[in-house]
């Protein structure tokens, strides 16, 4: 059905006049003509209305069409104007001419044209409008505005749907086809400039605030703010009612959900159930820290007050006779002395361990004294120890036999021909120079290193030294504790881990209670340690906090690594006289020292003196002096004898021995050829164990050890509740990690705002592809890749920090044989509650200004989910970078998986590179996915969604498995993190 003109078919115009009205006409509602007529003869004074869908026939030259009974009497003989409206069809009766009987007949919709069929004889206002003032304008001989098929001058239309598409079809969902019937089908035209401007902006274009078509017949997008139902057939635009939002195109209104925002002719919805659940959770979070500092303040003005107190009559005395009392000796040199702890330390006798040194040294490792003499915190300690022991012989005894070691690889050993004993109850001392071995020789006897030569026995039993790990405790050089943690939270934990599973919890805070009485504790046991850089205690006070960890789990040998080591003077014999006294009752203290001082040097019980991985003495410290100068060398008077060793077992000597070899290798071999290594290997030989003294003490020691250390189940929830103060005491990071996150996703939502939540725009479904605006296939995925790149800036420092800094302590507790996936799940576990709330802060903020068309429970978890796989992808890092560049290096590493998130370069020309595995390896991908399919997929009956994911390589339908990938790649994250925690430093760069 066309018009031929100047040799173009174009589509019907029925607002076009096509021949000279004579009477009343009108268009229909599917844009028939009907005019008033005679059925045989035109004029004659018969009056018949009849509709003609084809108007090219003319509607006075044809029968053709459906015919109506006239309501009224008048004829084309009356003369009446074309908008006459006295006389009207009568549409409930249609008819049709018959040419065989020459009249009127029921109608039979076979054999009337399928523009005739659709003509309906109602009349259409707004059609017959434009078709009157067509026809005035013509018999004006004036342009017929109404009737311009294209708003553009000498523009032609072109069809966009035929008839058949029409009848199947209709207007297509999400569009507004007000003027479209079978009779007027949808067409094209070439936009006006502006419109043409608009369109390759991506706009549609718009007049006094509403879409408009290029011509009359051009179908329009439903404007946002409206929906245009599909029943309507797109002849509605109805405005979107409250509770729903409508965006550009939407064909019903899409409810918003409970507790969100959404006005009369919204086009987004407003979340605001997670902006008060996020309000609420931050009041709560902020009464919980201001309750805590007031409970805080109390307690300080409480102890102020009872102090006070106490001084009341020095101020009385200040306040009438005006003179202030001099401090005497009387003041104690202790800090924060509290009113809640359980021993007092005084200066008129030896106090905690220190009162162990009044006893004679043990010489089976069994307490020959009364326990009457006992002060009642080291009896409560010595309980403990033997309930722990099972017994009342504490320590562990070693002995060594052409004991070597070399690593694999190396061609010289560390350790060799190392022959000798470690008596219980004794305070032996590991020295030597840089190199000498003294390392290695403590860590063979830990069994941290097995040796490759020799044979190490436990009490004079041959075994595997590994399995007395549990009840070895290991000081290292630096002080490691927790900062975070108070004193006494520190040994606690230790021995909540390692003492028998048995114990009650009470039972445990006694002994605990018990070591830091007698470790002189108790006035700072409720203070925060600090870390070395913000020290809340002395250094004296950390190193006993570091020895109380190992006490705390009731060890019967102690290996300490430089235990004097950045201390003072006073404090490292203080030091020492505490480990003295743990000797003294009975367990075995060995450390590594390096140039005692005088009064140090002379607590020793043995000494074991080694040079290039060999021993130049061992025996008592008090026959040192005579074996050294029996080969030759001199002790000065008033010296320090400690110095003095050490100058000569480096082989630095030459001052105490005028002539002779003072080397190392001449030391060695005086020492081999000695009385003293003699009568150890004589008494080495005289050794003699049967297999069932092994057995036996096998066995004992087997239900000893099994009995140690707590469930792993129970270290998980230990570790964890560890972790959980940690977070609670890091408050001050926690809250700058939200306050990132807000800002993070507030900036991000204003940099989305102007989009008001259109963040996609395709090619529209056939056939109005043609009227298609400029496409926009890249907002969804930028948005995905600001989203990941925010998160990674929010989450890879604080996802570094979960194990950077706790390396050293994580390697000295694996050591003590705390659980390793206890710890690292604990560690895990405990960073969960900050990943939602750091979630929680920058979706919340980028949805409410964002407003992208996606339902908020989705965006959250696919943002949780990413979450999580940063703070994965940070705990590998932390594992192989060093802890100063771990935080750089973990934020770099997130920002170039965030890049390779498919949106630029798109998937789709990596996928032609055959690099896909690597985005694919990339978290940012899937979360780039999972929001490309969230917000383009709703819009498949508007705009042709599978051309859209064919240009950017994703795929639409994978929403779920999106989530799962981004769980998976998470998961093999973490795996990969506990296995460098396995490995240890040996990966860190």
């Amino acid at each position: 059905m066309s018009n031929q003109q100047l040799g173009f078919v174009l589509p019907q115009d029925p607002f076009w006049p096509q021949d000279e009205t004579i009477g009343p006409a009108f268009l229909d509602t599917q844009a028939c003509l009907c005019a008033l007529r005679g059925t045989d003869n035109v004029r004659s004074s018969e009056g018949k209305w009849q509709c003609i869908g084809n108007q090219t026939q003319g509607i006075y030259a044809v029968t053709t069409g459906k015919w109506f009974n006239n309501v009224g009497d008048g004829s084309l003989q009356d003369n009446l104007p074309i908008y006459d409206a006295t006389n009207t069809p009568d549409i409930t009766t249609p008819l049709m001419y018959s040419n065989t009987t020459r009249s009127l007949v029921d109608v039979i919709p076979s054999d009337l044209s399928v523009w005739d069929q659709a003509c309906t004889g109602e009349n259409n206002t707004a059609f017959s409008t434009s078709y009157y003032r067509a026809t005035k304008e013509i018999e004006k001989n004036e342009t017929p505005v109404d009737a311009t098929p294209c708003w553009r001058p000498g523009a032609i239309p072109i069809e966009m749907q035929n008839v058949t598409s029409w009848q199947v079809q209709g207007c297509n969902e999400g569009f507004l086809c007000a003027n479209n019937t079978v009779n007027s089908l949808p067409q094209f035209c070439p936009p006006i400039t502006e419109c043409q401007i608009a369109r390759l902006g991506g706009f549609t274009c718009e007049f006094d605030g509403k879409n408009i078509g290029m011509g009359p017949f051009e179908p329009v997008v439903c404007q946002q703010g409206y929906y245009c139902p599909k029943s309507s057939n797109g002849t509605e635009m109805i405005t979107c009612p409250a509770g729903t939002y409508c965006q550009p195109g939407a064909p019903t209104p899409t409810p918003c959900n409970f507790g969100s925002h959404c006005p009369e002719g919204s086009t987004y919805e407003t979340f605001l159930i997670p902006v008060a659940v996020l309000i609420l959770a931050d009041v709560l979070v902020a009464l919980a820290f201001l309750w805590y500092f007031i409970r805080r303040r109390f307690i300080r003005s409480r102890e102020q007050t009872i102090n006070g107190i106490r001084r009341g009559r020095n101020t009385f005395m200040v306040a009438t006779t005006g003179y202030k009392e001099i401090p005497g000796e009387t003041d104690r040199d202790s800090e924060m002395l509290q009113m809640q702890a359980t021993y007092m330390p005084t200066r008129d006798a030896w106090t905690g361990f220190e009162a162990a040194l009044e006893f004679p040294t043990p010489e089976i490792s069994t307490l020959d004294v009364s326990e009457s003499s006992f002060s009642p915190q080291l009896r409560a300690f010595v309980e403990s120890m033997r309930r722990a022991t099972d017994g009342a012989r504490f320590g562990l005894s070693f002995a060594y036999s052409d004991l070597s070691f070399q690593p694999k690889g190396s061609t010289r050993p560390i350790l060799q021909n190392v022959t000798g004993s470690i008596d219980r109850g004794s305070l032996t001392a590991v020295m030597g120079g840089s190199g000498a071995g003294k390392s290695t020789f403590v860590n063979v006897l830990m069994g941290k290193v097995t040796n490759t030569g020799g044979a190490v026995m436990i009490n004079n039993v041959p075994g595997k030294i590994k399995r007395y790990k549990k009840l070895i405790g290991y000081v290292p050089q630096d002080d490691i504790v927790l900062p975070e943690l108070t004193v006494y939270e520190n040994i606690l934990h230790s021995a909540r881990i390692r003492l028998p599973r048995a114990w009650k919890d009470v039972d445990i805070q006694a002994h605990v209670n018990s070591v830091i009485d007698c470790l002189e504790l108790s006035h700072v046991r409720d203070s925060l340690v600090g870390s070395v850089g913000k020290p809340v205690i002395s250094g004296g006070q950390r190193k006993r906090v570091s020895i109380g960890m190992e006490l705390a789990a009731a060890p019967m040998a102690i290996f300490l690594d430089e235990p004097t080591s950045g201390l003072d003077a006073t404090a490292a014999s203080s030091i020492m006289r505490t480990l003295k006294a743990i000797a003294r009752l009975g367990i075995s203290v060995i450390v590594i020292i390096h140039q005692p001082r005088m009064e140090i040097f002379e607590m020793l019980d043995d000494l074991i003196l080694l040079a290039n991985g060999q021993i130049i003495y061992e025996g008592p410290e008090a026959e040192v002096q005579d074996f050294f100068e029996s080969v030759g060398f001199h002790f000065p008077k008033h010296s320090n004898y400690g110095d003095v060793v050490t100058d000569i077992i480096t082989g630095n000597g030459r001052a105490y021995k005028r002539s002779g070899d003072i080397s190392k290798d001449a030391l060695i071999a005086n020492w081999a050829q000695s009385r003293q290594q003699a009568s150890i290997k004589e008494k080495h030989a005289s050794i003699r164990y049967s297999r069932s003294s092994i057995a036996e003490n096998n066995h004992k020691h087997r239900e000893l050890l099994r009995k140690r250390g707590a469930p792993r189940w129970k270290q998980l929830w230990l570790c964890l509740a560890r972790a959980m103060l940690q977070q609670w005491r890091t408050r001050t990071a926690f809250c700058f990690e939200m306050a990132l996150a807000s800002i993070a996703g507030l900036l991000l939502g204003l940099a989305e705002n102007s989009k008001k939540g259109v963040l996609f725009t395709g090619t529209y479904n056939t056939p109005y592809e043609v009227i298609s605006l400029a496409t926009d296939y890249k907002s969804v995925p930028e948005l995905a890749l600001l989203t990941a790149i925010a998160i990674g800036l929010v989450s890879a420092a604080p996802g570094v920090k979960v194990f950077s800094e706790e390396m050293l302590l994580y390697r000295r507790e694996a050591e003590a044989g705390h659980s390793r996936i206890a710890y690292f799940l604990a560690k895990n576990i405990s960073v969960i509650p900050r990943m939602v709330f750091g979630c929680m802060h920058f979706s919340t903020l980028l949805m409410l200004l964002a407003v992208p068309i996606i339902n908020w429970g989705t965006a959250f978890l696919a943002n949780l989910v990413y979450f999580y796989c940063i703070y994965g992808l940070a705990s590998c890092v932390s594992m192989i970078v060093r802890r100063e560049d771990a935080p750089l290096f973990a934020t770099m590493i997130s920002l170039i998986v965030g890049i390779l998130s498919g949106a630029a370069p798109p998937l789709s020309s990596v996928q032609e590179w055959h690099m896909e595995w690597l985005w694919r390896a990339s978290p940012g991908t899937w979360l780039a996915e999972l929001y490309f399919g969230q917000l383009v997929e709703p819009f498949r009956y508007l705009y042709n969604v599978d051309l859209a994911a064919q240009a950017s390589g994703f795929h639409l339908d994978w929403h779920w498995r999106n989530v799962l990938f981004l769980l998976v790649i998470g998961t093999v994250y973490r795996i990969l993190a506990y296995f460098g925690l396995l490995v240890g430093n040996r990966l860190r760069i």
